[in-house]
């Protein structure tokens, strides 16, 4: 099916096969952290292009250079890493309005050790290296806007980083059902396990132990 097709088929905001209409989620996304002029959104509409990955597909693969930093309109992407042993550690889920990228690789243009694919039939509206750096040149705001996001990516990751090292495994839990109550009907027990780096059957006995406490006191 065509990319276009599916977009109107499946989301209600696509009316018709025009760029201005595929690009619209992250127009408001902007719109919502700085608004933007007629020509500012015009230049978003020319430089992001809309793109389907089906469940299971690769966006980007470890080894190769990542040239696109995704914005996810719908579905649901994770960055991980497979080590030497074969086991999965995820870095990030992605979800609608997330950003996604293996952040070293897209600016030094070095091959990356990471691998992004798609849990879910994923839409995704992408922007090149080259495309984002004559964003900020045609448009200063835009400048201000993806450093505004880049700091924030690297607030998340510091937090998590000093979680890792500090907190327990059923503090690392309880955290991640504070900032992600959105994504636990979307992922499976396996996929939250690697992202909190514990097994699935100490996550199981986790949630056994939350689900208990909380009937102990109804």
């Amino acid at each position: 099916m065509h990319l276009f097709s599916y977009l109107n088929s499946s989301n209600p905001w696509m009316s018709d096969n025009s760029n201005h209409s595929s690009v619209q989620p992250l127009l408001n996304y902007f719109q919502q952290l700085i608004p933007l002029s007629e020509k500012e959104q015009e230049l978003v509409v020319e430089r992001f292009k809309p793109r389907l990955f089906r469940k299971k597909q690769y966006v980007h693969q470890e080894g190769q250079i990542c040239t696109e930093m995704s914005f996810v309109v719908r579905g649901c992407l994770r960055m991980y890493k497979i080590d030497e042993k074969g086991s999965t550690h995820v870095l990030q889920f992605a979800v609608e309005n997330y950003w996604i990228m293996d952040l070293g690789s897209f600016h030094r243009q070095k091959h990356s050790v990471l691998s992004i694919d798609a849990l879910e039939d994923t839409v995704v509206l992408q922007i090149s290296r080259p495309d984002l750096v004559s964003l900020y040149l045609a448009a200063p705001k835009f400048d201000r806007i993806f450093r505004v996001l880049s700091e924030n990516s690297f607030i998340r990751l510091q937090d998590r980083l000093l979680q890792n090292i500090s907190s327990t495994a059923e503090d690392r839990y309880n955290s991640f059902l504070e900032v992600y109550p959105h994504m636990l009907n979307r992922l499976s027990q396996v996929q939250i396990a690697s992202f909190l780096g514990i097994t699935p059957e100490f996550l199981s006995r986790l949630r056994n132990k939350k689900t208990n406490g909380r009937s102990s006191k109804t």
